[in-house]
């Protein structure tokens, strides 16, 4: 009896051994598995994949030269707030990276020739993504003015023609009105929530509540989220290693190199007027989001440029070759 108590108890340990040894072993592997992307030919761990890793704050920012107070505890959260929101959003954020190698040079350019601070590139990210969307309340385009408020501005909305879709004049119409409503508020932060909000609305708001700084306003959901969320954009492209951002070059959609066509008088067809110049109807109406039908119908004395390719079906490889644009350089993994 006494025999067979110890073979038993010889077997367990055997047992208890054996379930140590390969707990050990897995839990190594795992490891492995977790760091063997860390190195150098893969140094960017995406530690917002698979965990709950919140993402990191700044011990300091500004907004368009502007101090953002970090210590106030609900400016804090609220910019946290955005940052998990935006890291964990993933096909939506990495999209608009992708975008933005074609998107931002363009935006870039007119806010300095227009005196707009670059940070208000984030606030075109934060309203449409770096895409022509149409909004429940029909606000449309790049930088989403509804169409009373693009024609002030001077950008046409009709059937043939939109140009609230047309990058560099509603980024212009933009900056207009932005400068507008800094002078108006005093900030360049209040002329951003002020884009949001509405310049009337706004005013009412530090009327009622005599409070001139956004950050100690209470705002409708929207608007009090609104600054937030261009900070977020801005923390994560300015350090897209650091939230998680794995991009290469060869991933980003490049700048496709085009030549002007003026128009001065109308176009029955835009299939035709593509096949004339030796391009795609799908070429001509990608890189000339505002015309907004198969034909373009002008009154007299109107001219249109229209841009088309320099090279029709441009192979990807090439626009990548002939690009110099900081926006393609946002990760470091390997490219093509």
């Amino acid at each position: 009896m006494t025999k067979n108590h110890n073979l038993f108890r010889m077997k367990k340990n055997l047992i208890i051994i054996a379930v140590c040894v390969l707990t050990v072993v897995l839990a190594a592997s795992g490891c492995w598995a977790i760091t063997k992307g860390h190195n150098e030919a893969d140094p960017i761990p995406n530690q917002y994949a698979n965990t709950l890793a919140s993402p990191p704050l700044p011990q300091s920012l500004t907004f368009a030269g502007e101090e953002v107070p970090l210590d106030v505890y609900w400016v804090r959260e609220s910019l946290d707030r955005e940052l998990v929101i935006n890291c964990y959003q993933h096909s939506k954020t990495l999209r608009i990276f992708k975008l933005s190698g074609r998107v931002f040079p363009i935006i870039e350019k007119i806010l300095k020739e227009e005196g707009v601070p670059e940070d208000f590139k984030y606030l075109c990210v934060a309203e449409s993504g770096l895409e022509n969307v149409t909004s429940p309340a029909n606000a449309g385009g790049y930088w989403q003015f509804i169409p009373s408020t693009a024609k002030v501005y001077g950008l046409e909305v009709g059937t043939d023609v939109d140009e609230r879709c047309h990058l560099e004049k509603s980024t212009r119409a933009a900056c207009k009105y932005l400068k507008k409503m800094k002078n108006q508020f005093g900030s360049w932060t209040l002329a951003a929530a002020g884009y949001n909000r509405g310049d009337g609305g706004l005013q009412a708001a530090i009327n009622d509540q005599q409070v001139n700084n956004y950050w100690d306003m209470w705002l409708n959901n929207e608007t009090s989220r609104y600054v937030y969320r261009i900070l977020a954009f801005k923390l994560i492209f300015e350090n897209p290693q650091e939230y998680g951002v794995k991009i290469c070059p060869a991933q980003m959609y490049h700048p496709v190199e085009t030549k002007t066509v003026k128009v001065t008088t109308s176009i029955p067809s835009l299939p035709r007027f593509a096949e004339e110049h030796h391009v795609t109807y799908r070429e001509l109406r990608n890189l000339n989001p505002w015309i907004r039908n198969n034909k373009l119908t002008l009154a007299t004395g109107k001219i249109y440029e229209i841009e088309i390719p320099k090279k029709s079906k441009s192979n990807y490889r090439d626009l990548f070759k002939h690009c110099d644009n900081p926006y393609l350089n946002l990760g470091t993994a390997a490219s093509e």
